[in-house]
């Protein structure tokens, strides 16, 4: 009997010991667990949108980045100061910001893309606050690309931070990011859950006239694309097909000033829909 009880003991003390090393575990992983902070600017609340998401969906704190002077004129007054703000190097007033970013590891940084890169805003947040040894992840809205060009130009700002891949969305396009934040963010693991990887696109070749008229009917109406496609590769998407087009602009009496040569067009065709293009790369 001595020794059934002791051999009881001996069990209940293990079990405790696994039990007490589990949650021990498990705590220390949620306090190695990186602290995030989703921060943005947004004008038209389309970034907000994208911010809003994404904080959701990792359980994340928020801030706004708020400039004092409104960009609140009409469309043109608008692109008028932005330009001035970008030429002159001229950095807008911001509201303080209420977060302590030191207190987080991750920062996700907002913006809708302006002229090619992050809003001016975005660049009085950064002279602001000191994101030395912290991890970047961009996020923007736009209306034709820019992701990628902003990313660079953040990652000049920020030489001492480390810029992870980012994500954005065509203004047009809103209502497929939910499911493209999700995607993404399980895509780059900072959440569970399966997601679409995609194969990489093939060699380009020369297009066929079928996928001319694709390209042309994805940027038919777009003012800011008067291109013709040249080559073009092409992969598998669940619901379709996605292409990736080298284009050619052509000139333009009405805006001699348009960008020339080449650009990139990335065209989705979902099953029994229109061609629909959702990023450039001038």
């Amino acid at each position: 009997m001595k020794k059934i009880n002791l051999i009881i003991a001996i069990a209940t003390v293990t079990l405790a010991a696994v039990s007490c090393k589990t949650n021990n575990e498990k705590e220390a992983e949620k306090q190695e667990a990186p602290k995030i902070l989703v921060t943005y600017y947004s004008q038209t609340s389309n970034t907000k949108a994208v911010a809003e998401e994404i904080a959701k969906k990792l359980g994340a704190d928020i801030e706004e980045i708020v400039a004092v002077n409104p960009y609140d004129g009409d469309f043109n007054a608008t692109i008028e100061r932005g330009l001035k703000e970008l030429e002159e190097g001229i950095l807008p007033e911001i509201k303080p910001i209420a977060a302590d970013i030191s207190k987080y590891d991750v920062v996700f940084i907002g913006f809708p893309v302006w002229f090619g890169t992050y809003a001016p805003p975005i660049s009085t947040f950064l002279e602001n606050v000191d994101l030395g040894g912290k991890k970047i992840v961009p996020f923007c809205t736009f209306g034709s690309g820019g992701l990628e060009s902003s990313t660079v130009d953040l990652a000049k700002a920020e030489p001492k931070a480390e810029i992870l891949p980012g994500y954005g969305v065509r203004a047009a396009r809103l209502d497929a990011m939910p499911k493209e934040v999700d995607n993404f963010l399980k895509a780059n693991g900072f959440i569970e859950g399966e997601y679409t990887k995609l194969d990489e696109f093939p060699e380009q070749h020369p297009v066929s006239d079928e996928e001319s008229a694709i390209f042309d009917a994805a940027v038919d109406g777009y003012p800011m694309i008067h291109a013709k496609a040249k080559t073009v590769a092409k992969r598998s998407l669940p619901n379709g097909t996605e292409y990736l087009f080298v284009a050619e602009n052509l000139p333009r009496e009405d805006k001699p000033d348009m960008p020339t040569g080449e650009m990139k067009v990335y065209v989705t065709v979902a099953e029994g829909e229109t061609p629909v293009f959702t990023n450039v790369i001038r």
